[in-house]
């Protein structure tokens, strides 16, 4: 637990340095551009190439050791920043606002492609929660992963936006350069023992889809799981291309940093209670019911256009992510074997983050033409609006609201599968083994 402990100081300190350039990126590109197609266009490209890598990277996990596995992600990050730093240095201060600069979006690419290299740390990662960490607590140590990742939210959401409120985008990358280097320098100062399998041992380092889905349907239930968090991320494409432009048009981005530095209060909040009580004895049972509060509040906050609304909510919401994150985490621990995780969570990464880019490249484009002037004067204003509210956030508003309610249906219809009933009977099984 001392070494886990460790690796879990290592991954906030790598985590924060993406974390803190990717809400930077977001913010500058939206204020810079005022264009909600640009923030879409820039978390679908995320979503889109962690999905293409997702499998390869499970495979780097399952093939190599660990720390260097761990190691090697974030010297890749290191460079990829190295080398958005020069395309930021590229873009003429006139040309910031012209989203058909080449420099622009080479920034965007490999500051995307250094967070997205980051993924081979957190696949990493969770398969050491099974070889560190004693089977009857590893959904309280899945717990402390989602604490240290709220403490990183914390910092980056509050500093990020004080960042490009005072210092502007350059200083962002210089920032995030020192802390992946320190990164770095850390993680080679820890020292642990590798649990080699036979399979990794023996067998060809290759991606081996078809053996990754053979151990995927072997346990009942475990891709109807998978296909249940790629549908709650097709919604998610949503709030990953409207949450930073509804808030932004609501606040100033330096209030809005400190409001996302308050809200990850509640991410840690919540992965500490998981981290001492726990998930009990049906963690899928606790991840639906999760899902259908969430759902709930995402039909609420966007009623009307009150910062203070949107900040309860989301608050809450967050509350409950680290226990979803910890359910699925500790199922997938539990029903997979050791050898085999790494390319199991690669290619649940590349299923479930499939849905978000395709979302995300359509609702901006559906936002910015056709359901923002609906609801800023068109038909929309003038049947709902008196009630709902006008303008081009209220049209984002509509759509956050619509997204909840398909999200709520699709959650009580899960409950009710017998692909849940399978894979809860499955997991107990496994436990109990």
């Amino acid at each position: 637990m001392q070494v886990f402990r460790r690796l879990l100081v290592n991954t906030l300190l790598a985590n924060t340095a993406n974390n803190f350039l990717w809400f930077a990126l977001t913010f500058w590109a939206y204020l810079e551009t005022k264009s909600v197609l640009a923030t879409s266009i820039i978390g679908g490209s995320y979503m889109a190439i962690a999905s293409i890598v997702g499998i390869f990277l499970g495979s780097i996990v399952d093939h190599n050791p660990k720390k260097k596995a761990m190691l090697g992600s974030t010297v890749v990050s290191l460079i990829c920043y190295v080398l958005a730093l020069l395309s930021y240095l590229a873009i003429p201060p006139h040309d910031r606002l012209d989203l058909a600069t080449l420099p622009f979006w080479s920034l965007v690419f490999f500051t995307l492609v250094g967070a997205i290299a980051g993924g081979v740390r957190n696949i990493a990662l969770s398969t050491l929660v099974t070889a560190l960490v004693d089977e009857s607590v590893r959904d309280r140590a899945n717990g402390m992963v989602g604490t240290v990742q709220g403490v990183g939210f914390a910092i980056t959401s509050v500093f990020s936006g004080l960042a490009i409120g005072f210092l502007g985008m350059g200083w962002c990358l210089g920032i995030v350069l020192f802390l992946s280097l320190v990164a770095i320098l850390h993680l080679a100062s820890i020292r642990f023992d590798e649990v080699k399998s036979e399979e990794t041992s023996d067998e060809p380092k290759k991606v081996d889809l078809k053996g990754t889905l053979r151990v995927i349907g072997s346990v009942p239930g475990l891709m109807a799981l998978i296909l249940f968090a790629t549908f709650n991320n097709f919604l998610g494409g949503v709030f990953m291309s409207l949450m930073d432009p509804y808030g932004l048009s609501l606040v100033s981005v330096e209030v809005w940093g400190f409001i996302w530095g308050f809200l990850s209060l509640a991410f840690i909040a919540g992965g500490i209670v998981v981290a001492r009580r726990g998930l009990g004895k049906k963690p899928l049972r606790s991840l639906l019911l999760a899902n259908v509060v969430m759902w709930v509040i995402c039909i609420l906050f966007p009623m009307r256009s009150s910062i203070v609304m949107l900040t309860a909510g989301i608050f809450v919401y967050m509350c409950l992510m680290p226990m979803c994150e910890a359910a699925e985490q500790t199922l997938l621990q539990t029903v997979v074997p050791h050898e085999r995780q790494g390319r199991v969570f690669g290619f649940a990464l590349t299923v479930e983050t499939a849905a978000s880019p395709i979302t995300a490249f359509i609702i901006g484009p559906v936002a910015q033409y056709w359901v923002i002037p609906f609801m800023n004067g068109g038909a929309g204003s003038q049947t709902i609006g008196s009630w709902f509210g006008t303008g081009p956030e209220r049209g984002m508003a509509l759509i956050f609201v619509c997204a909840g309610i398909i999200g709520l249906i699709v959650t009580i219809l899960a409950m009710q599968s017998g692909s849940y009933r399978s894979l809860s009977k499955h997991y107990e099984s496994a436990l109990n083994a």
